[in-house]
């Protein structure tokens, strides 16, 4: 399958330079021209990298670097900018950005490091546990699904990415910003409501196995006894 890119630029001739190059290159590149764009295309689609600029309208490339690092910690951040200097490249790194790319730059170059991060990313994915013991379920993230011995229950991406986060902190207490910032990327009054919907469902697949509870903390948040 092909890498799918996010490119966040608002210099049109650049950005299509960019996608035109990646393109030929084997990538699926999503061109945004601002940051409220980028993030808005982020939180519907997953990517497999982003480049984004430092300076674009609505919202910068740190702030836009910083809300996508509280959605995902693997996807790789590489920062296309004209700032080379050094409390601008620390600035970028501490919002979670992974690489800096100083204007102008070598396109064979910019592809060169875009291998080296997404062959890093298929690694880290590879060694990262994928699998959860849910009482005697068994849920797998990649493949969307849950087995219960020979029963198949099918998810969701949104299911499956709510399910990992409580997997993974299961019999804690998360308070519900938590959750939507870790899931959905924002604290959100209508994202809470949405939020509540997919755990109604999450509940339904669990009633086969009396030993798994998702608990409400009223006023708190949700914890997943096991």
């Amino acid at each position: 399958m092909k890498a799918k890119i996010l490119l966040a630029e608002d210099d049109t001739a650049l950005s299509f330079m960019i996608k035109d190059n990646l393109t030929d290159a084997g990538y699926m590149v999503t061109t945004c021209n601002n940051g409220e764009a980028a993030w808005q295309e982020f939180q519907k689609n997953p990517y497999d990298l982003c480049l984004l600029d430092v300076n674009m309208p609505v919202r910068d490339g740190f702030s836009l670097a910083k809300k996508m690092r509280q959605q995902s910690d693997v996807v790789p951040i590489i920062f296309i900018t004209a700032k080379s200097l050094e409390e601008d490249k620390l600035k970028g790194f501490s919002t979670g950005a992974d690489d800096y790319v100083t204007k102008p730059f070598s396109m064979k170059e910019l592809i060169m490091r875009i291998e080296v991060f997404l062959r890093r990313t298929k690694k880290l994915e590879a060694d990262v546990k994928e699998d959860y013991l849910i009482g005697r379920l068994r849920f797998v993230h990649n493949e969307l699904k849950i087995y219960d011995d020979e029963q198949v229950i099918p998810l969701t991406q949104k299911e499956a990415d709510l399910l990992k986060f409580l997997a993974r902190n299961a019999n804690k207490i998360l308070k519900r910003e938590e959750v939507l910032l870790n899931v959905w990327g924002k604290d959100d009054y209508f994202l809470g409501r949405s939020m509540d919907v997919f755990i109604t469902k999450l509940r339904k697949h669990f009633k086969t196995d009396p030993s798994v509870n998702l608990e409400t903390i009223h006023g708190v948040g949700f914890r997943l006894n096991t």
